[in-house]
């Protein structure tokens, strides 16, 4: 059964402690930590107040950044690359996502052997650990500062080239989910799919990242979450809502259309 949960960037003015709690008394079973706030409230704090609440982290988020876009050296993107897999082996979760970087002026042949070379390294480190990693294809429109990885056939390919088992996919609805070529390309997909991170939107991302409530844009959510569960993916799904669109609502609110909108997706996708 896929594990339900929300992502903490969908809460991102709230504390670690208020995040948990209104998650759990909605349901969620899970939970996506943001690195940010796991800093914030400290790994053991943050370990005793997840068990407290019985809520299973589902990934921790991000580590990457390899192209030096961001400013830091590669190796120092690769050692924090490794900070992360520990912060997520301590925390149990099911997977570290990964973003790319951007292109930073590098041709798109060094940038992509740049990408292989740091996942290579880390894919042994996670597998040591027991922690998975997975690559997110960005949107063009809103995120090629943080990756020049911006469809699913990029990471496929990348996942082709390096050859291990613990590398997989995050799958992020918001940024492939308007391309109608998703779902020809879901079925090569599933196989290495660690995430589905459930996100809409009204538009084509432009700018800012902009998600609106779930089912109120242009992602066809419920056929994505069907076929993806059709084809045996069992990992968890998670909510991530943040930007203009939603920005005046209450956090309660959001959560508790997310939840309600969660459940009967997955259970029409089930039935």
């Amino acid at each position: 059964m896929n594990t339900l949960a929300v992502n903490q960037t969908s809460t991102l003015r709230w504390d670690f402690q208020q995040d948990v709690q209104a998650y759990a008394e909605r349901g969620f079973e899970g939970i996506g930590l943001y690195r940010r706030k796991l800093d914030d409230v400290g790994l053991d704090a943050a370990i005793d107040c997840l068990a407290e609440a019985s809520l299973q982290v589902t990934s921790l988020s991000w580590a990457g950044g390899f192209t030096g876009s961001d400013g830091r050296g590669f190796q120092e993107a690769v050692n924090d690359g490794m900070r992360a897999i520990t912060e997520a082996a301590n925390v149990r979760a099911e997977t570290l996502v990964v973003l790319a970087g951007g292109r930073n002026n590098h041709i798109r042949r060094h940038a992509r052997r740049t990408l292989c070379d740091a996942l290579a390294r880390l894919a042994v480190v996670g597998e040591e650990f027991g922690v998975r990693l997975s690559l997110e294809p960005i949107h063009a429109g809103c995120g090629n500062e943080w990756s020049f990885v911006n469809d699913l056939d990029t990471v496929l390919d990348v996942i082709h080239r390096i050859g291990s088992p613990n590398l997989g996919i995050a799958l992020d609805t918001y940024h492939v989910g308007m391309n109608e070529d998703v779902f020809a390309l879901l079925p090569d997909v599933v196989p290495h799919l660690n995430l589905l991170q459930l996100g809409d939107g009204r538009h084509s991302p432009l700018g800012e990242m902009n998600r609106c409530l779930l089912g109120e844009g242009c992602v066809p959510l419920g056929d994505i979450t069907q076929q993806v569960i059709e084809a045996g993916y069992e990992g968890p799904i998670e909510v991530e809502v943040l930007g203009e669109d939603v920005e005046s609502m209450r956090y309660e609110a959001i959560l508790d259309h997310a939840a309600d909108y969660l459940r009967h997706v997955v259970q029409h996708a089930r039935s």
